[in-house]
């Protein structure tokens, strides 16, 4: 078990409602933790629709789901905010009266004041692909996610997949892989076109291989992957790999949070409108993961929430201070917190 981190607030969840969330809490001095299962901050807009414009952010007519979440990480850099990604929070429990303990699948700890759950609707997880007898390879030989690129260096590896999760692995595992081959059920890509012009151009010069078809059979023994077997449609390849990453996608579960001890109605968690705390003090939520009457899953209503939830933590963190409400317009206190003083 790693140290413990002790922060004020700890964020679950660092897509949109979750970074907003630093930003309402920093300008009220309260520094925050986020932690993400995602390998890579922005939540929904990030992993499903990157590119996908987004109309209804006040203000701004038109921007995606990667512009809203570069945004946001610019409006939050004065704050410093901690980020712990490829990573699911398995345990909340409550130490005392104004204390928290949470517990990641990486062994990592946090002791907060307050836990702010900002997880959309719920955890991102990884498709698992339809091959037979994959599940002992699991996290041994076979990985949705990379967690350390130097634990694949040197090995000959397979990356099955053609959207951007699989064309970026395949682009920066290449040159420190000893071999390795993209398998891809048709010749037709929907990540980025650059990459897929950059794939190209490593196939082309005999830098890497891509194979057509698709993965339907594994070799090995005790969890070590020896070889792919990769069936096109008229040909039937044994490759041989060391690992192998499957992007098939993501799909959304609920994962550990029904085992919090917090309240739950149909999978979401009910809260108070007036700082969207949950029936346990000092635990809150804010985005799509709550319910409560006359709510509306948008963006721009995670804010609002955000912004409230922040007033009622600062009681938490600060308890023997007066809040004194400030508008980041007038005020040179939090101009100067800004950096725009």
């Amino acid at each position: 078990m790693s140290e413990t981190i002790k922060t004020d607030v700890v964020i679950i969840g660092a897509g949109p409602c979750g970074l907003f969330a630093v930003f309402e809490l920093g300008l009220l001095d309260i520094k925050a933790h986020l932690i993400d299962i995602l390998d890579k901050v922005g939540g929904q807009c990030a992993e499903l629709y990157p590119e996908k414009p987004i109309y209804d952010i006040p203000g701004i007519p038109m921007v995606t789901g990667h512009g809203l979440t570069e945004a946001l990480m610019e409006q939050i850099k004065p704050f410093h905010p901690a980020f712990h990604l490829g990573e699911m929070v398995l345990k909340v429990e409550k130490l005392g009266d104004a204390s928290f303990r949470v517990t990641t699948d990486r062994d990592k700890t946090f002791e907060c004041k307050c836990v702010v759950i900002a997880a959309g609707g719920g955890s991102f997880q990884p498709k698992r692909p339809p091959i037979a007898g994959i599940e002992p390879y699991e996290e041994k030989s076979v990985f949705y996610a990379v967690r350390k690129m130097e634990s694949f260096r040197g090995k000959n590896l397979v990356i099955v997949g053609g959207g951007d999760s699989a064309l970026d692995w395949t682009l920066n595992l290449q040159p420190i892989a000893k071999r390795l081959t993209l398998v891809h059920r048709r010749d037709e890509f929907r990540g980025a076109p650059d990459s897929v012009n950059k794939m190209r151009a490593l196939v082309a010069s005999g830098d890497m291989d891509l194979k057509i078809g698709q993965v339907t059979a594994l070799e090995g023994s005790d969890g070590q992957l020896v070889a792919a077997t990769v069936k096109g449609k008229d040909t039937s390849d044994r490759i041989a790999c060391d690992a192998m990453l499957p992007f098939f996608g993501l799909t959304m579960k609920l994962g550990p949070v029904a085992e919090w001890g917090i309240k739950m109605e149909d999978e979401l968690i009910p809260v108070d409108t007036a700082a969207f705390e949950t029936n346990i003090p000092g635990i809150f939520a804010i985005g799509d993961i709550n319910t409560y009457a006359g709510k509306l899953k948008l963006i721009l209503s995670g804010f609002h929430e955000g912004a409230l939830m922040a007033q009622k933590v600062y009681h938490y963190v600060y308890p023997d201070k007066r809040l004194v409400f400030q508008y980041t317009t007038s005020s040179t206190n939090l101009q100067k917190k800004l950096g725009v003083a």
